[in-house]
């Protein structure tokens, strides 16, 4: 006989036959937003993760955060990607050379301006020599289901890929305009997914029961020197100002269920040299993911989480908004 005293949350299926209730913890979409070396916080994310034993069902990647996402959706361990990522920039130099040897134009030809026709850089050219021996090459051999972001040169809009290459992916997500040569295929010329969106928890929206967002392209702060910035410097903070702007704008509407706002904004998008800088900087925010997610986690199934059955005719968005505020403790 079933404890009338013990509120439950049954399936749809289970409410229309009448069969015993299941439990479950409720599932994680994980989306690791863009930022350039800002996006090396994301490090200290999925050391949480690890640590408190929790595996997204599934991941949503931008820029960096699609690198990220890829190596943990790979199979790769925070532990794993963190030990690759100190080594591989202590080796910095050699990088550099190799990745210069690997560009398809001359040096020189590039960096002549009245020259120029293509880009410095090789997105792909720089994922071989970056990316982890072990990364899954198609999205179907991912250990974790991953969608990645990408801007269309040609329609201006938001491509989300999640089959095909996954290094191919990467490569378009992060082909920062006039740094990286846009990735190539039949029908689009891809670009930096932070173009469109710097953070992409939408695109796996009713996908999991809580959405969890990690924003590293916060505001810059007032530097000490306030001498005028050189040209590079200022294509550089443009668009660090543009991915700020575009998630701000966006969080106006509509915002994750666990929304983490890494304190990174006074790092350059390609300062990866300081990453321990980085790290320390967001110590905090791993402090705070790690609160968040014990809070939600604590609730012991989602089927105790509603004393009220929800509604047949309810949609998935609805009844996924509601259970999250619910567990957040966010329900009045």
């Amino acid at each position: 006989m079933t404890d009338k005293t013990t509120p439950r949350l049954t399936t749809r299926a289970n409410r229309q036959t009448g069969s015993l209730e299941l439990k479950r913890k409720p599932t994680i979409g994980l989306a690791l937003g863009g930022g350039g070396a800002r996006g090396l916080a994301h490090i200290l994310m999925l050391e949480v993760l690890d640590e408190m034993g929790i595996r997204p069902k599934i991941i949503a990647g931008t820029s960096i955060g699609a690198i990220f996402g890829a190596a943990y959706a790979s199979g790769f361990s925070a532990a794993q990607i963190r030990a690759h990522t100190e080594e591989l920039l202590r080796s910095r130099f050699e990088i550099v050379r190799q990745f210069f040897m690997a560009r398809q134009e001359p040096l020189g030809r590039v960096l002549n301006i009245l020259q120029l026709r293509s880009a410095l850089f090789n997105s792909e050219a720089l994922l071989d020599i970056v990316m982890p021996k072990g990364l899954a090459e198609d999205f179907q051999d991912l250990a974790i289901p991953l969608r990645v972001v990408a801007a269309d040169f040609f329609t201006q809009d938001q491509v989300v890929i999640e089959s095909g290459s996954t290094r191919k992916a990467i490569a378009a997500s992060m082909a920062l305009p006039a740094m990286f040569s846009p990735v190539m295929s039949e029908e689009h010329a891809l670009m930096d997914g932070g173009l469109v969106n710097p953070l992409p928890f939408d695109v796996i929206s009713g996908a999991a029961d809580i959405l969890v967002a990690i924003n590293v392209s916060g505001a810059g702060r007032l530097p000490e020197d306030r001498a005028a910035p050189s040209t590079t410097e200022a294509l550089i903070a443009s668009l660090q100002i543009l991915q700020h702007t575009i998630v701000r704008e966006k969080l106006l509407s509509r915002q994750p269920d666990v929304l983490v706002d890494v304190n990174v904004g006074h790092f350059h998008v390609l300062e990866f040299h300081k990453l321990e800088h980085v790290l320390e900087s967001a110590a905090p925010a791993k402090a705070e993911l790690r609160h968040k997610l014990e809070r939600v986690m604590s609730a012991e199934t989602l089927e105790a989480i509603d004393e009220q059955p929800i509604p047949l005719d309810e949609t998935g968005e609805v009844k996924r908004a509601r259970l999250a505020q619910r567990l957040l403790g966010n329900d009045g």
